[in-house]
């Protein structure tokens, strides 16, 4: 896993992942009086979902905040893709729990497991409406992670990950 950032080594501009909502820029860091007490948060800014997030700087890293993971992380997520899809025998809202645990952990390899366990070709059974939004999450947070560490655009991002499903489906 990649190092752990102690709050005060974050610094505006830098693309951070967190945990329950993916890849954010720091917008600034700025003091607040909240209840009395001057804080020093963070200003996080999520594009896509049109969201602004405040963390105090000295909580960051106690609710899982960390910079992007690094290139070999990106390539082990992509490797998890290329293999086999693990269902366990458990009911539907027992491993939706679980895979919803594994997105929000925001660790980018159990996000890519989701994806690998989720990920349906065209030949197979459709998926239910829960499956696909829990796939659909997964799928979008690999991919921004993935496009935020590479720098490029998403539709890059996302073409790539499609070429390792692609050929694991080729494969089989």
């Amino acid at each position: 896993m990649t190092k752990a950032k102690t709050g005060n080594e974050f610094r505006p501009n830098d693309f951070i992942v967190y945990p329950a909502h993916g890849v954010g820029r720091i917008t600034a860091v700025e003091e607040q009086e909240i209840a009395g007490i001057s804080m020093e948060l963070f200003v996080i800014s999520f594009e896509k979902d049109k969201m602004t997030l405040r963390v105090p700087t000295a909580k960051a890293t106690s609710v899982g905040m960390r910079s992007l993971s690094s290139p070999d992380i990106v390539e082990k997520a992509l490797d998890t893709l290329k293999g086999r899809a693990r269902v366990k025998k458990a009911m539907w809202s027992r491993r939706a729990q679980e895979y919803e645990q594994k997105i929000n952990s925001g660790d980018l390899i159990s996000i890519a497991e989701v994806v690998r366990d989720l990920h349906r070709n065209d030949d197979q059974r459709e998926q239910s409406y829960s499956e696909r939004q829990l796939y659909e999450a997964a799928l979008e947070r690999l991919t921004r992670e993935v496009a935020a560490v590479d720098g490029v655009e998403e539709a890059s991002a996302q073409s790539k990950i499609d070429a390792v499903l692609e050929a694991r489906a080729a494969a089989a």
